[in-house]
């Protein structure tokens, strides 16, 4: 269940923005997450509020205030947003070459 959520599009981008960030208003989210549709934001911050992970604090002013934080049970997963972060960073420094579809693969030798 964790993995399917987590997997989903843009979630964990969501995930990380409200972790670096703290709590955000929907417009300011969708800005932080160039790319995505108010629709497809909608739609994951409902499944993130739905599996306890995303908090959504709605204030009656006008105009309505929602805003969407990170709950105890999303906070739980810092350490792993962490560590993604971590790893981009390094492989972002890396060169790694490319390799194109039709060129061979690495060469083994059969002892």
């Amino acid at each position: 269940m964790l993995l399917r959520l987590l997997t989903g599009p843009w979630t964990t981008y969501v995930l990380w923005v409200l972790r670096r960030d703290g709590p955000q208003r929907f417009g300011v989210l969708k800005r932080a997450v160039p790319g995505i549709s108010s629709r497809l934001l909608t739609e994951r911050l409902r499944l993130l509020e739905q599996a306890g992970v995303v908090c959504r604090e709605h204030r009656f002013t006008i105009p309505p205030q929602v805003t969407y934080s990170l709950t105890p049970r999303g906070q739980q997963l810092v350490p792993v947003l962490d560590a993604l972060d971590e790893i981009a960073r390094r492989w972002s420094l890396e060169h790694v070459p490319a390799h194109s579809p039709s060129s061979p693969g690495p060469t083994r030798s059969v002892a």
